[in-house]
């Protein structure tokens, strides 16, 4: 009997309520050095849970951020004077639209309509429940997959490669803004192609810089810290009809000088200053 196509997908964690019983049964499989995963048979696939140590770290430190934000926010709108029920709606909106997921994680209560806005009417809470099963799922991922005869191992680094290939997407139509250009020559289409891949080849070696020397800096951040350094043509005409042009680059601001540091990048000397005849200027 011939196989069909192996798949392998991720599952929404809230898929881990109908099956976190069978799971807990399970004994964990060390994947490699910071990953551990668990196997669930379900004939005729199975499900891959893999918690990521450095994952959980990474995923903790950001939901504490936005969870300080949103609760330091909150005592913000309650301590406001003279602020109205429509105002803390729109406030308390901005609010969620920045804490994404973790804004559930805050029970608030508002005022009913003509209620004033005070302490009694307007409260908020944590739900510590909530967030005790959201601790308990950081880091973690609920995989399904056909691949019978692949190690969890395997499987990892499947799943690895499948959200880098995404994220290269994400980034050449993102950050990249590469869109589609109607080439009518083949040449062209070669030449966009390569352009592309080589902006891409860039964004990449700038990201993975980063990782080991500015933890926590994007690639976008790094570009647009960057962006600040400037190319000008300084042209200074001569008594006798030539002209002197001075190609400099404008000096970086000390946050930047700083990041560049931290990166081991350094910036080229100036370049040397080119004399032009009478009209031959930008020749």
């Amino acid at each position: 009997m011939e196989r069909g196509i192996d798949y392998l997908v991720g599952t929404p964690k809230g898929h881990l309520t109908r099956i976190e019983k069978s799971l807990l049964e399970q004994t964990w499989i060390q994947a490699r050095e910071s990953v551990r995963v668990k196997i669930l048979q379900q004939e005729p696939e199975f499900y891959v849970y893999a918690e990521s140590h450095d994952r959980v770290v990474k995923e903790r430190s950001m939901r504490r951020r936005r969870l300080k934000r949103l609760w330091a926010s909150l005592h913000e709108l309650r301590n406001r004077k003279s602020i109205t029920r429509d105002n803390l709606l729109m406030h308390i909106g901005a609010l969620k639209k920045e804490a994404g997921r973790d804004f559930g994680l805050v029970r608030i209560s508002i005022p009913k309509p003509q209620e004033p806005v005070n302490e009694n009417t307007f409260h908020f809470s944590l739900d510590r429940e909530r967030l005790r099963r959201t601790l308990r799922r950081e880091g973690r991922y609920l995989l399904r997959s056909n691949m019978q005869a692949a190690s969890p191992e395997t499987v990892w680094e499947t799943y690895l490669l499948l959200t880098r290939i995404e994220q290269a997407f994400k980034d050449l139509k993102g950050s990249l803004s590469i869109r589609p250009i109607w080439h009518q020559l083949e040449r062209r289409i070669e030449a966009h192609i390569f352009v592309s891949f080589l902006a891409f080849c860039l964004h990449t070696t700038l990201r993975n810089l980063a990782r080991g020397r500015a933890a926590g800096l994007t690639s976008e951040a790094i570009l647009e810290k960057m962006s600040t350094i400037q190319m000008i043509d300084v042209h200074l005409p001569t008594t006798d009809g030539r002209h002197i042009v001075m190609s400099r680059y404008t000096q970086p601001d000390k946050d930047v000088s700083l990041l560049l540091a931290q990166l081991g990048l350094m910036l080229p000397e100036q370049p040397p200053p080119k004399v032009y005849a009478s009209g031959q200027v930008g020749l």
